[in-house]
C-alpha cells in the first residue's frame, strides 16, 4: 500500500508530460519469426502495449521515460533506451538460458475458477461429476453450491434447478455453445443428457455474452460432451448403474479417430424404472415406471489450413407411466378408478458448426453454428391432458478479429431463431410462431492481465414483440496476482412457456387461469424482461504448501416485466403480467482448500431474498429456501480409493395458503429446515481402466411425508401434489461401474 501511494505523484506527473511515439518490430534471435504478444512496458509508469501478430507495436510514452523493457515467454527480457525505439527499430530477443530440468507435480482441482477470464466461470470437470452418480444433467449439481435442485411434483419424478433463486428456465443451457434446453423441454430436457456423456461443464452467473443470444437472465451452463479426438479419450467407455429403487441405467460411448483430421463417436443411453416404490405410503408411486432411450452420433473434421467442421444428430424416446399404484395404461380417468400419469416424448436434434481459423493470424476466425429441433410431448395428469410440439431452427454467424493488437478483440455477427409451437391444454389449442433475426457486436480489452473489459450490444427484431436491444458489460480488475474483482450488468428477454415450465402444477386439481392482458401475444402475456447485475471476488492462496481459494459473489435481478406464477389461492395457479416489483437478491461465499494431502474440502453458504408482487401484495416467492449451508469432502488414497461425502442444510421455505386433507385451508407458513447427506466410495484398477462405485443419496432418509394432499381422493377438489418443499424420495443406495479401453 505504501509503495502504491509513493508512486501516485510520479504517475500523475508522467500523465501530464508531453508524449513521444515509439514503434518497432520484435523477432526471434535469428530474425525469422515475429513474436506476437510480446509485452513492451515503459519503466516506472503504467504505459504498456503488446505486439500484434506481425510482431509490430506502437507505444506513446511521456518525455520523462528513459527506458523500455521488452518481455516474451521463453525469451530473456531486454531493456532498451527510448532512443533505440524512436525510429521503428527491428528488435531480436534471445531465448532464455536453459536450466536443468525441474519436475513440478500438482493435482488438478475438480472444479476450477480462472483468474484470467473477464467473466467468472466455474469449470466443473469430469472428476467433480464422478463424485456422485450423475445419471443426467438434473442430477449433476449435487456437489455444486451455486445450483439448487428439487422435485417439480410428487408424481412425475422430474427435478428442476434454480440459480440465483430463480427457476431453471431463466438459465441458458447450451451444448458446446449451441442452445440446447429451451422451449417445451425446459423441465424434461434436463434428463436428455446422460451424465456419462459429459466431459465438463462451464457455469457462469449473471449476464452472459451477447454472442450467445438475448436470453439467460440468471446465467449460463455450457455442457461439453466427450470428444473422440481428445488425447486421453478411450476407444470404449461403458457405464452401468443400479439403485435400490428399481432404476437401471447403461451408457456406451464408442470413439474412433481415423486420422489427425477426422474422428467420430457414438453415444448410447438406456434407462428403465421397473419397481413400484411408495416409501411414504400414500398410494402413489414415488417415481413413474418407464423407459428412456437416447442416442447420438457426432463427426469432427479439422484441416491443417484451419478449416473445421463438426456435426451430429441426437434422438430421444421416453415413455413413462405413474400415479396411483393400481393404475395401468389406458384406464379411464373417472372418479373411482386409479389416478394415472402418462408421458411420451419423441425428440430429434441435428446440428453443425463450420469454422475457419487463420494459422498466420491466430486471432482471426469466423464460424457458423446451425441447429434444428423437433420435439413432441404428450402428457396426461389424471383427466387433464397436455400435448406440445416444437419445431425450432437456429443459426449464428460469428466473426472475430483484432483492432491494432491482441489487447483489443472485436466480435460481430448475426443470428436467426425460429420457433413453431403447437400446444393443447385440456382441449384448448395454443399455437404460435416466433421469428427473431438479430445482430451483435462485442468488444474485449485487456491490459497486462490486470484489467479486462467485455462490452456487448445486440439488436433483435421479434415478429410479435417488436425490436429490442440487449446491452451487456463485464469488467475485471486484478489488484494482485491471485486476487480478482469482477462485475457484470446486462439485460435479458425471453418468452415464457407457461405450461411446459410449470408441469408440476398439473399433478393437482388446481385450475390453470391465464389472466394475460396483452391480446395477440403468447398466452396474452408480455415477454419477460429483466436486468441482472452482480459483483464477485476470487482469492487464491497457498497455506501450508497447499492451494486454496475463497470466492464470494452478490447478484441482483430486477424484472421490468415477469410472467407471475401465482399459487397463493388454494385450488388455482394463475399466470399474469407483473404489476408491481419482482426481484431477487443472491449472495454466496465459498471456500475450497486441501488441509491434508488429497483431502479436498468445500464449504459454502448461500442466501436468497426473492420477492414478487401477487395481486398487489409483495411477498417472498414460495418454495424457495432463503438459507443453505453446504459441505463437501473428497479424499483419494494412494491405491486409487476415492471417498466423497456431501451434507447440506436447507433452511425454511415459505408455504402459501393451501388445502389440507380435511378439505379446509391451511394458513400460510414456513416449511421445516432439514439436512440431506450423500456419500460415495469408488475403487479403480488397471491404471484407471475399471472403476466400481457404491453410494447413497438422502442417507438420513428425510422425506416430506405430506407430498400429496387429498391422495385418498385424487379426483377431488383438494388433490395437490405440487407444493414440494423437501425430498420426494427416501434413502437410495446405488452401485455401478465405469470401464474404458
Amino acid at each position: 500500500m505504501l509503495s502504491a501511494i509513493w508512486l501516485v505523484p510520479s504517475w500523475a506527473s508522467a500523465q501530464d508530460a508531453p508524449l513521444k511515439q515509439l514503434s518497432g518490430k520484435i523477432y526471434d534471435e535469428q530474425g525469422r519469426e515475429a513474436l506476437p504478444g510480446a509485452v513492451i512496458r515503459a519503466l516506472y509508469t503504467g504505459h504498456a502495449t503488446v505486439s500484434d501478430a506481425d510482431g509490430h507495436f506502437e507505444l506513446s510514452v511521456p518525455d520523462t521515460v528513459g527506458h523500455v523493457v521488452i518481455s516474451y515467454v521463453g525469451y530473456g527480457n531486454d531493456t532498451l533506451t527510448v532512443a533505440d525505439l524512436s525510429s521503428g527499430a527491428v528488435l531480436r530477443l534471445k531465448p532464455a538460458r536453459a536450466l536443468g530440468e525441474v519436475k513440478v507435480e500438482s493435482r488438478r482441482k475438480s472444479t476450477e475458477i480462472s483468474l484470467l477470464s473477464t467473466a467468472k466461470v466455474e469449470k466443473i470437470g469430469s472428476r467433480e461429476l464422478m463424485k456422485a452418480a450423475c445419471c443426467n444433467l438434473s442430477e449433476s449439481f449435487e456437489t455444486t453450491p451455486s445450483v439448487d435442485v428439487g422435485f417439480t411434483d410428487a408424481v412425475s419424478g422430474y427435478k428442476q434447478i434454480q440459480m440465483l433463486g430463480l427457476a431453471g428456465s431463466y438459465t441458458s443451457f447450451t451444448r458446446e455453445n449451441i442452445p440446447d434446453i429451451r422451449g417445451l423441454a425446459a423441465i424434461t430436457g434436463l434428463t436428455f443428457t446422460p451424465g456419462a456423456w459429459v466431459e465438463s461443464m462451464q457455469l457462469s452467473k449473471g449476464a452472459g455474452s451477447v454472442v450467445n443470444g438475448y436470453e439467460g437472465t440468471t446465467g449460463q451452463i455450457n455442457v461439453e460432451w466427450r470428444k473422440p479426438f481428445a488425447e486421453k479419450e478411450p476407444t470404449l467407455f461403458l457405464n452401468g448403474y443400479q439403485n435400490s429403487q428399481g432404476r437401471t441405467e447403461g451408457n456406451l460411448v464408442l470413439s474412433k479417430r481415423f486420422s489427425e483430421s477426422l474422428s467420430t463417436n457414438l453415444l448410447l443411453h438406456g434407462r428403465s424404472d421397473w419397481a413400484k416404490v411408495d416409501q411414504n405410503k400414500d398410494g402413489f408411486l414415488d417415481q413413474p415406471l418407464g423407459q428412456t432411450f437416447v442416442g447420438s452420433n457426432r463427426w469432427f473434421f479439422f484441416d491443417k489450413s484451419g478449416f473445421e467442421v463438426q456435426g451430429g444428430v441426437k434422438g430421444v424416446y421416453l415413455d413413462n407411466t405413474g400415479g396411483q399404484k393400481g393404475y395401468k395404461k389406458g384406464m379411464e380417468q373417472i372418479d373411482g378408478n386409479p389416478w394415472g400419469y402418462r408421458q411420451k416424448i419423441r425428440r430429434v436434434e441435428g446440428w453443425a458448426k463450420i469454422g475457419k481459423v487463420f494459422p498466420e493470424k491466430v486471432w482471426k476466425s469466423m464460424g457458423l453454428q446451425l441447429s434444428g429441433v423437433y420435439h413432441d410431448q404428450q402428457s396426461s395428469y389424471g383427466s387433464r391432458a397436455y400435448n406440445g410440439r416444437q419445431q425450432s431452427f437456429y443459426a449464428n454467424y460469428i466473426y472475430q478479429t483484432i483492432i491494432g493488437n491482441t489487447n483489443h478483440i472485436i466480435k460481430g455477427g448475426a443470428s436467426f431463431v425460429a420457433d413453431n409451437y403447437k400446444e393443447s391444454f385440456i382441449g384448448t389449442p395454443y399455437n404460435r410462431s416466433e421469428y427473431v433475426p438479430g445482430a451483435f457486436v462485442e468488444y474485449s480489452y485487456n491490459y497486462l492481465n490486470r484489467f479486462g473489459l467485455v462490452a456487448g450490444l445486440r439488436a433483435d427484431h421479434h415478429n410479435i414483440f417488436g425490436t429490442f436491444v440487449t446491452p451487456r458489460l463485464h469488467v475485471r480488475y486484478a489488484p494482485a496476482e491471485n486476487s480478482v474483482f469482477r462485475a457484470s450488468v446486462g439485460r435479458a428477454q425471453r418468452t415464457a412457456n407457461v405450461f411446459a415450465e410449470n408441469l408440476g402444477y398439473m399433478a393437482s386439481s388446481r385450475s390453470y387461469i391465464l389472466s394475460g392482458n396483452a391480446p395477440g401475444k403468447p398466452y396474452g402475456l408480455n415477454p419477460e424482461v429483466a436486468w441482472n447485475m452482480g459483483v464477485n471476488f476470487t482469492q487464491k492462496f497457498m497455506l501450508n504448501y497447499r492451494d486454496g481459494s475463497f470466492s464470494t459473489d452478490y447478484y441482483y435481478t430486477d424484472f421490468t416485466n415477469q410472467v407471475v406464477v401465482d399459487i397463493e389461492k388454494p385450488g388455482e395457479v394463475r399466470f399474469y403480467n407483473l404489476d408491481g416489483r419482482s426481484f431477487a437478491h443472491s449472495f454466496q461465499a465459498q471456500l475450497d482448500y486441501e488441509p491434508i494431502r488429497k483431502l479436498d474440502v468445500r464449504l459454502a453458504y448461500r442466501y436468497y431474498n426473492v420477492r414478487s408482487t401477487y395481486d398487489g401484495v409483495q411477498k417472498l416467492k414460495p418454495l424457495v429456501a432463503a438459507h443453505r449451508a453446504f459441505l463437501n469432502l473428497g479424499y483419494e488414497t494412494g491405491n486409487n480409493w476415492k471417498l466423497d461425502y456431501t451434507v447440506q442444510w436447507i433452511g425454511p421455505k415459505r408455504l402459501p395458503v393451501r388445502f389440507g386433507n380435511d378439505h379446509g385451508e391451511q394458513p400460510e407458513g414456513d416449511s421445516p429446515s432439514f439436512v440431506q447427506m450423500n456419500a460415495q466410495i469408488s475403487k479403480s484398477w488397471k491404471e484407471g481402466n475399471l472403476e466400481v462405485y457404491l453410494g447413497g443419496e438422502n442417507l438420513t432418509g428425510y422425506m416430506q411425508h405430506d407430498l400429496i394432499t387429498g391422495a385418498d381422493n385424487p379426483f377431488g377438489h383438494n388433490f395437490d401434489g405440487s407444493v414440494i418443499w423437501g425430498p420426494g424420495m427416501g434413502r437410495s443406495i446405488y452401485a455401478g461401474f465405469r470401464y474404458k479401453l
